[in-house]
């Protein structure tokens, strides 16, 4: 059924949703300047896991890891960032 299916075409639209999950919990506390509530231990754990993935992406050469986890790693520490500062 899925024989022809370029298996990067599947790794972007994952990544697409993936990455997308984290845009409204970046623009809420962009926002509202508030971050109570929010983990600061879960989104380290979280951009270090990402990390891990976009260096496996770098290694296996598959552009949808690569370009989905610089995105997720973008939006991880620019909600870090705004955690500590709005702490």
């Amino acid at each position: 059924m899925f024989t022809n299916v370029n298996p990067e075409y599947v790794g972007f639209l994952a990544a697409f949703f993936t990455t997308c999950a984290f845009l409204p919990q970046a623009y809420k506390i962009w926002k509202s300047k508030v971050s109570e509530g929010l983990s600061l231990a879960m989104y380290v754990v979280m951009a270090a896991g990402v990390l891990c993935w976009l260096l496996f992406g770098i290694l296996i050469k598959s552009p949808s890891v690569i370009f989905a986890n610089i995105i997720s790693l973008t939006i991880v520490l620019f909600i870090i960032f705004f955690i500590l500062k709005f702490k």
